[in-house]
C-alpha cells in the first residue's frame, strides 16, 4: 500500500513537471493533472492538499540549490569543485524546460509556496557560502557577492536564451556560446580565489 502511494505521488509529481514544461502554469488544474496522470483528483488533495502543494513537491524534488549536498572538499580542491558545481547548475537548468518556466514564474508571482522556496534556497545558499568562505579563508561578503553574480547570471542567461539568442555577442542558443560563458565562470573563480 505504501509503495503504491509513493508510486502515485511520483506519477503526479512527474505529470506536473511535464505539464509545466509543455504549457506553463496556466493549465495546471486539478482535473487536468488527475486526467493526465490517470488518477483520481481526490488523491491530489489527499497526498498534497492542493495543486500548489503538488507543485511545491515537484520543486522540492527538482530544485538544484534546495537539493545541493552540503559536503565540501578541502581548500586545494575548492576551485575545481566550484567550477563543477556551476557547470552542473547550467546543465540542470538548460536541460529542463520546467525549471526554466519555474524560475520565470517566480519572478512574476508571489505566494506562500514561492516565498517558502526562496527561503529554503536562501538558507542553503547562505550555509554553502559560509562553509566556502571558512574553507577558503575569504570574507563572507566577497564570497556571497561572487556566488550571487555567477548564479544570477546563469539563471538570467538560461531564461533569456529562448527569447534573445545573442547577448553581448555570445550565442545563448548554441553550445559554443555556453562554453564561452562557462570559460568566463572558470576565469572568475580562478581570479577570485588566487591562493
Amino acid at each position: 500500500m505504501e509503495r503504491d502511494r509513493k508510486a502515485t505521488e511520483q506519477r503526479l509529481i512527474d505529470t506536473v513537471g511535464e505539464m509545466i514544461a509543455e504549457e506553463g502554469f496556466e493549465k495546471l488544474g486539478v482535473n487536468a493533472i488527475a486526467n493526465r496522470a490517470g488518477v483520481s483528483k481526490i488523491l491530489i488533495y489527499r497526498y498534497f492538499n492542493s495543486v500548489n502543494g503538488l507543485v511545491s513537491a515537484y520543486i522540492q524534488q527538482n530544485d538544484f540549490w534546495i537539493n545541493f549536498p552540503q559536503k565540501l572538499p578541502a581548500k586545494e580542491e575548492m576551485r575545481s569543485f566550484l567550477k563543477k558545481m556551476f557547470y552542473e547548475f547550467i546543465n540542470k537548468l538548460k536541460s529542463s524546460p520546467a525549471r526554466k518556466r519555474l524560475y520565470r514564474w517566480e519572478l512574476s508571482a508571489s505566494n506562500p509556496m514561492i516565498d517558502n522556496l526562496k527561503a529554503q534556497r536562501e538558507t542553503n545558499g547562505l550555509n554553502l557560502i559560509k562553509e566556502i568562505s571558512h574553507i577558503m579563508g575569504y570574507p563572507f561578503k566577497e564570497v556571497a557577492a561572487i556566488a550571487s553574480i555567477i548564479t544570477s547570471s546563469i539563471t538570467y542567461f538560461v531564461m533569456l536564451e529562448e527569447f534573445c539568442p545573442v547577448y553581448n555577442g555570445i550565442e545563448l542558443n548554441s553550445p559554443s556560446g555556453w562554453e564561452q560563458i562557462y570559460t568566463g565562470i572558470e576565469e572568475i573563480i580562478d581570479h577570485a580565489f588566487l591562493n
